[in-house]
């Protein structure tokens, strides 16, 4: 849901070139068998500085693991997805190793596409499988067996200027409300000066704009489909929600709203535009970083916004997963093992730097003294936002479906992104939001009749 944005660290060197092709290490022809017992693994991934990380240290696994070759295909998250979709649906078999999130987990672990990792975990020394962060390892597994283990995760919550709070005579709670926040906003918000009360994502995209609105709707109380799968996104809960999100970043937030993603907002409040940014938790990496962004020493961090319910965060987390296909499945855990172990975060910690840990996956990530010094300011609202991050944390009304900032079923992908489509004219001043929902509506009534809902 998250990316990361780009760190000046050693990271530069090791990942310098790596990311966007297929890459053949540890001395692989491309092959997928080799003499002298040797195994060939593919690892498709998604082009991100953590796994970059993981390549410029693939020298380590070689290390310890001689008659195992990685090849990895490492791609960007749109063409990723789709190409790892593709690949495990149709069960080509291209790949040993896929990196899938919490939104395809459960749903291919039902359809038989992945392998159980149980066994693997319980039998690997040291490798702890309890000490993943509950909510994540919940969502990676299926029927109670874990078919994915968490490279990073992330939540959503609240960046906000702490030095502008403070010259205002502003005090931001740990757990704000929605009214309190566009009260923020409309004090913060100084055209002249060129920062915008807050950031919000408009950028059309069920991974994109809606996966901060759908957190909205959920503390409003409301919901994609109820219990008998009829469709709710002309409900007044749903419309006040979209109402809230639309005004907001239409009234404060920053110019070309409409076409801001992820990467788009991180720029923004770095760069000192935002006086506030609600988003992926994964965000510090980037407003954290000195070398990129202007205010390091300015921010701090509030729980996601509320209205109806407790919480109101999301939960992610990019991941690793054996295809049932795979004839090379302890070769492929034994990669999947080092890079999800705890000895890996030593290993980044010491050969990269301890900023670039990857978060949100282990609790005992939090308990290193390196990294609990860089992470003071915003490990405890991290862990309190991904341990409260459940349907019955952070919804008002029960749902047939999985998920919080998306709806796990195999219809999402292309109707989120059709209903992102119509938040973001809305947000642009297209259509109104009504127009928007009642066009969003019909896209969830052809969906619903999938699982039994007649109009």
């Amino acid at each position: 849901m998250g990316s990361n944005g780009p760190r000046l660290t050693r990271r530069t060197l090791l990942g310098a070139g790596l990311g966007g092709a297929a890459l053949t290490l540890s001395g692989c022809s491309g092959g997928r068998t080799g003499s002298g017992g040797r195994e060939s693994i593919v690892v498709a991934i998604v082009s991100n500085p953590q796994m970059q990380d993981a390549i410029g240290l693939i020298e380590n696994f070689r290390r310890d693991h001689p008659n195992i070759d990685v090849r990895f295909v490492s791609l960007p998250e749109n063409e990723a997805r789709a190409k790892i979709t593709a690949s495990v649906a149709s069960g080509g078999g291209e790949f040993d190793v896929v990196m899938i999130s919490n939104y395809e987990t459960p749903i291919w672990a039902a359809n038989g596409w992945l392998t159980s990792l149980d066994s693997y975990m319980s039998e690997t020394p040291g490798y702890d499988p309890d000490d993943f962060i509950t909510t994540i390892r919940d969502a990676l597994s299926y029927e109670d067996t874990q078919y994915a283990v968490p490279f990073y995760g992330e939540s959503s919550f609240m960046v906000y200027r702490e030095d502008l709070f403070e010259e205002a005579g502003l005090s931001m709670p740990e757990r704000p409300t929605w009214d309190q926040v566009r009260e923020f906003a409309e004090v913060l918000h100084s055209p002249d000066q060129g920062r915008a009360g807050i950031a919000l994502r408009g950028l059309a995209g069920w991974g994109e704009n809606l996966a901060p609105l759908n957190t909205v709707i959920n503390t409003y109380g409301g919901r994609w489909f109820d219990m008998d799968w009829r469709p709710m996104l002309d409900s007044p809960e749903v419309e006040a929600a979209v109402n809230t999100y639309v005004d907001t970043v239409r009234t404060w937030g920053q110019p070309g709203a409409a076409t801001a993603g992820f990467g788009d907002c991180l720029t923004q409040v770095a760069q000192g535009n935002a006086a506030m940014w609600y988003d992926a938790s994964s965000m510090v990496n980037g407003i954290q970083d000195p070398g990129s962004s202007t205010v390091a020493d300015k921010v701090n961090y509030a729980l996601a916004p509320t209205a109806e319910t407790d919480y109101a965060g999301w939960l992610y987390a990019w991941s690793l997963a054996v295809p049932e296909t795979s004839p090379r499945k302890q070769a492929a855990w034994e990669f999947i093992a080092w890079m999800t172990h705890p000895d890996y975060f030593q290993l980044v910690g010491n050969e990269i730097g301890w900023e670039g840990l990857p978060p949100g996956s282990r609790e005992s990530t939090y308990e290193i003294p390196e990294y609990a010094e860089i992470a003071s300011n915003y490990a405890e609202p991290t862990l309190t936002a991904m341990g409260n991050a459940n349907q019955e944390n952070c919804m008002v009304h029960e749902v047939p479906y999985d998920g919080l900032q998306f709806v796990a079923i195999p219809e999402f992908q292309d109707l989120g992104t059709r209903v992102g489509q119509q938040i973001s004219a809305a947000i642009a001043g297209q259509q109104t939001v009504t127009e928007a929902l009642d066009q969003s509506q019909r896209f969830a009534e052809a969906v619903a009749m999938t699982y039994g809902w007649e109009s």
